[in-house]
């Protein structure tokens, strides 16, 4: 279910594109979803069509939904791509944080500190 919330200062386009991610990205939207047209989605959260537009191409932009022409727009499967990418990654920073010999605590500390979430160790 996607809310707009009129009186956030976050502009109803970014609200719905990153609700629409969030439920694409914890596979609330599976791989293969049709998802509603532009028009019909607007008229649904009484938002103007070129905001549900621009929400939409900055989701294809990023790759989580492709557009197939009259037949729609729907979830693609790019994101199931970068989440095995991400798990490779995590697989050869396991190895490298246990080969160096550094504590798993002390690499996950690391992690969120890349992240954004922790200053660095």
């Amino acid at each position: 279910m996607i809310v707009i919330d009129t009186a956030s200062p976050t502009p109803p386009y970014e609200q719905l594109r990153a609700q629409l991610a969030r439920q694409i990205q914890d596979r609330s939207l599976a791989v293969g979803t049709r998802l509603p047209t532009i028009r019909r989605l607007a008229g649904d959260l009484g938002l103007a069509i070129n905001t549900v537009a621009r929400a939409y191409r900055e989701l294809e932009e990023a790759g989580l939904i492709e557009t197939r022409g009259r037949a729609g727009s729907f979830v693609s499967a790019a994101g199931e791509q970068a989440r095995e990418r991400a798990r490779r990654a995590a697989r050869d920073y396991a190895e490298v944080v246990t080969s160096v010999g550094i504590d798993p605590t002390e690499a996950i500390r690391i992690v969120k500190a890349a992240l954004g979430h922790a200053p660095a160790p």
